[in-house]
């Protein structure tokens, strides 16, 4: 049987991952892979993150299941971290909320929750998304229609152009949302667009879903979320995918949340026994130690602090690299500009150069990005920046 099998070309970005290993240059730069990176290159553990997992090796007493909801605990603190202690959905009693293995886990289960409501469901995407939207939601055999999001020539979303096109949704329809710090573009719709696009949802009676991988990376943690806050006040349905990798610290102990609003109680409560069926037959139930570690953080005020600290440094820092970057790339006299790139939000930006000139990057000078030439504005350092601008700047120069 498997030697029907056909060879299937490497992800673009794991195989950046293995390029980048295997360079002996000593001035490389990833700028590929989307982690958080220290001024040393390192992707720490955070200290309110080694606080919760010493208590936690002090405290816990069993490894046995704990049901395909996940913590009970860690589902009820995640969805106030995201939509506030008295949003209506939470005390209407309209939301479900599960533990899944992290944000694709919660994609993934949104998207076979929305097949088993219809099989012929619509998801809109932007152009561009991130890669793996698109697997993880033909994999549960939806239908994929794009709305017009990024102008890559004038470095700005296609705000009028991604309305006209939801304009042509049907009821019934979905459209998938990055809540915060757009992945690839870093380009953020400000409260005014998420204002029409709201109305817009509520309006043809379409279903927000609404992706949000980066909370506090942004602007703050309670600003990152005025997205999926207003559409849930507006909207009778919706989805969220929530993650912990990022702002947690937690990429490999894969936490995230997927959560179902529905129109009632009585809906919330059909819409959860076939939310946690599916999961009970994909993965039956969800890792409990990443989740543990943000319950214990989250239900201890301290750590809470501490950790909201440490993620403030850490936004602070990317926004600094921002700065950086444009003020470096700009004193090597380079003709085009890179001035969007302090105004665009978390970890990721289009440098706006073609395939030929990021491969040039690659090749001539050990600087690994993905051939769309988005950047992980965090693997950049006070040590490598220069080196990047200067490089960058040559291949412009050409």
């Amino acid at each position: 049987m498997f030697e029907h099998l056909h060879g299937l070309p490497a992800d673009p970005i794991l195989n950046l991952m293995v390029q980048y290993r295997q360079d002996n240059n000593p001035l490389k730069v990833d700028l590929g892979v989307g982690v958080y990176k220290d001024e040393q290159g390192q992707t720490p553990i955070m200290q309110a993150v080694h606080a919760a997992e010493t208590h936690l090796l002090a405290s816990e007493t069993t490894k046995t299941y704990i049901g395909p909801a996940g913590s009970e605990g860690f589902c009820f603190q995640i969805s106030r971290l995201l939509l506030g202690n008295d949003h209506a959905v939470i005390k209407d009693q309209r939301i479900t909320v599960a533990q899944t293995p992290g944000g694709c886990g919660a994609l993934r289960v949104a998207a076979e929750f929305l097949a088993k409501c219809d099989p012929d469901t619509t998801v809109w995407v932007s152009d561009p998304t991130w890669a793996n939207h698109i697997p993880l939601l033909k994999g549960a055999n939806l239908t994929i229609t794009e709305y017009p999001y990024y102008d890559g020539e004038n470095k700005a979303i296609r705000f009028d152009a991604m309305m006209s096109a939801l304009e042509t949704a049907k009821s019934g329809d979905v459209v998938l949302l990055h809540g915060c710090c757009h992945n690839p573009s870093g380009a953020d719709l400000n409260h005014e667009q998420w204002n029409s696009i709201a109305e817009l949802v509520v309006r043809k009676g379409l279903i927000p879903f609404v992706d949000i991988a980066y909370q506090g990376l942004g602007d703050g943690l309670v600003e990152d979320t005025y997205g999926a806050r207003l559409l849930a006040d507006k909207a009778p349905e919706m989805l969220i995918a929530s993650s912990c990798s990022k702002n947690f610290g937690l990429y490999r102990d894969r936490t995230g949340a997927v959560m179902v609003i529905s129109a009632n109680q009585t809906q919330a409560s059909v819409s959860a026994s076939n939310l946690f069926s599916i999961i009970r037959g994909i993965y039956s139930m969800p890792p409990a130690h990443g989740a543990a570690i943000v319950e214990t953080i989250l239900g201890n005020e301290a750590l809470t602090k501490q950790w909201d600290d440490e993620l403030t440094m850490m936004r602070e820092r990317i926004l600094q690299l921002r700065h950086q970057l444009a003020k470096e790339i700009a004193a090597c006299g380079t003709e085009q500009s890179f001035a969007f790139i302090p105004e665009q939000k978390g970890m990721f930006s289009f440098l706006g150069i073609d395939k030929a000139q990021v491969a040039q990057l690659k090749d001539e000078y050990s600087i690994y990005m993905v051939d769309s030439s988005r950047i992980s504005i965090a693997g950049l350092s006070s040590s490598n920046i220069q080196y990047v601008a200067q490089s960058l700047s040559a291949v412009l120069k050409g």
